[in-house]
């Protein structure tokens, strides 16, 4: 019964969230609804990272390749089908059959965490060099050039299933976007409920004991794996239509370190909290971005540091603990009566 309860949660708050997009859709301008798609966007980038280091103990510093690899996918398979419906399938696809070829070599191999995450960071370098590289005409998939620094610019962006004459409104790009966020939220709860999320979740917290209790170790992480890329390459695809260009700055080291410190401000451990604080961290980045005087860059390094060392929770963790202090109930006085010792 509690169970039913959860999953009934999850689906109300989908659909509120989905209905919100709608009415803000119709009510803002559209100079704030194209802020806010992107900051949807990023909020589904650090849900990838959210559900494979939080809950599956991975850290990936190379979440920013398969965010990449999505991003390009769709741009190559767009201008060249000419319709986006493929071209989405395609973006989400590719990204998780790399994460599997990847993911294969990493956890049968046996290698540790600290290897894990140098190697993912070394695909994400190596992809941003050689994307940055393809300046040529010669380098070219079709009809799409890869354009090397210059990126792709003219993608086309999405249409109505399989009608490529219908073009989305950038209204609509909102909306979509707002549901893919609500959807991917969902399905990663669900997951998390079912019994391959709870094993998941307990490899995270002793791998070896797990092990030994017959659980296949490997075989979870890599669906783990697989399903954070999945995501990452979805927000890539929805990436390239909020501004119908790609570069290989999706691919940055930059890009990879902003994603985990959305994960660390918001909390691991939570699917909520770093999508919260990936949008507040963007908002404040869009702000800064407009001066001159201070570098976001610091600014961010600083915000890293300060939850490192005085919230390691995270926002979202360390306000329900908060919350859960203040509604416990205060201890009943102690009902032993001291009786007074006359002298």
């Amino acid at each position: 019964m509690k169970m039913l309860a959860e999953k009934l949660q999850i689906v109300v708050t989908a659909l509120l969230v989905v209905l919100v997009a709608f009415w803000l859709s119709g009510v803002i301008e559209l100079y704030t609804l194209l802020s806010l798609t992107v900051f949807l966007v990023m909020g589904l980038l650090s849900l990838s990272l959210a559900f494979i280091w939080g809950y599956g103990g991975i850290l990936c510093f190379g979440q920013a390749a398969f965010f990449g690899i999505g991003a390009y996918t769709y741009a190559v398979c767009a201008i060249n089908w000419g319709d986006s419906t493929w071209a989405v399938v395609m973006a989400v696809l590719l990204p998780t059959l790399f994460s599997v070829l990847l993911g294969y070599v990493i956890f049968y191999g046996g290698v540790s965490d600290v290897y894990l995450g140098a190697i993912t960071l070394a695909v994400s370098l190596v992809l941003f060099n050689w994307v940055n590289s393809t300046s040529g005409s010669e380098y070219h998939i079709g009809e799409a050039l890869l354009g090397g620094f210059n990126g792709i610019p003219s993608v086309p962006t999405l249409n109505v299933p399989f009608q490529p004459d219908a073009i989305l409104s950038p209204e609509a790009l909102f909306i979509v976007t707002a549901a893919c966020l609500a959807l991917c939220y969902a399905l990663l709860k669900f997951v998390l409920l079912s019994r391959f999320g709870k094993t998941v979740v307990a490899i995270r917290e002793n791998e070896q004991r797990a092990g030994l209790l017959g659980y296949n170790v490997p075989a979870h992480k890599l669906v783990t794996f697989a399903i954070g890329a999945a995501v990452a390459g979805l927000a890539g695809c929805l990436y390239v239509n909020w501004g119908a260009f790609v570069s290989p700055g999706v691919f940055s080291i930059s890009q990879s370190a902003q994603i985990i410190i959305w994960v660390i401000v918001g909390g691991r451990g939570t699917l909520l909290g770093p999508v919260i604080s990936c949008m507040l961290l963007q908002w404040m980045v869009t702000r800064l971005g407009a001066q001159q005087t201070v570098d976001v860059n610091l600014v961010l390094g600083v915000i890293l540091a300060l939850f490192v060392l005085l919230i390691p929770g995270g926002i979202l963790p360390g306000l329900q603990r908060i919350w859960r202090r203040k509604r416990r109930p205060a201890a009943p006085a102690s009902s032993v009566q001291v009786k007074e010792v006359k002298p």
